[in-house]
């Protein structure tokens, strides 16, 4: 893992020019260390983020445009501009964006550990087929929850 840097990541840029397509949104690098990483993401409508697990990392979203509906530790909540999202490690959350509107935010995670390495991998999938995005997550610390039962 790199030691972070002194500088400044540009607007509309990712560091060294990244940009993720992640499960239909889209992840930009923002700032990259052993303690911890962030990134800007877009959620379109419609997309989402299935129920899971950080064992290993805090995770927090500060939200700049649109709404967010978060499922965390088994209840709803949604979140507004301005709002900061807060995960403790171990604890179960989705995000949805439910609405028609386009979701831009900022997340990151404390410390790093493998998450930058599972979004390269889910990135250069060639297709983000559900299992197999699970089980690649898995390997690198991140724990999908079963689908609800219906």
């Amino acid at each position: 893992m790199q030691t972070l840097t002194a500088g400044i990541t540009k607007a509309g840029t990712g560091i060294e020019g990244i940009s993720w397509s992640i499960l239909g949104q889209t992840y930009v690098p923002k700032t990259l260390c052993e303690s911890s990483f962030s990134w800007h993401a877009t959620f379109p409508p419609g997309t989402f983020v299935p129920p899971h697990i950080h064992p290993t990392q805090d995770e927090f979203i500060y939200l700049f445009e649109g709404r967010l509906d978060l499922m965390l530790d088994g209840k709803d909540f949604v979140a507004q501009p301005g709002d900061v999202i807060r995960l403790p490690m171990g604890l179960p959350h989705g995000i949805f964006n439910k609405q028609d509107q386009t979701v831009k935010c900022f997340f990151w995670v404390s410390p790093t550990r493998k998450l930058y390495d599972l979004f390269w991998a889910i990135h250069s999938m060639k297709e983000q087929k559900p299992d197999e995005v699970v089980a690649l997550s898995a390997r690198h610390e991140v724990m999908f929850l079963p689908p609800p039962a219906q």
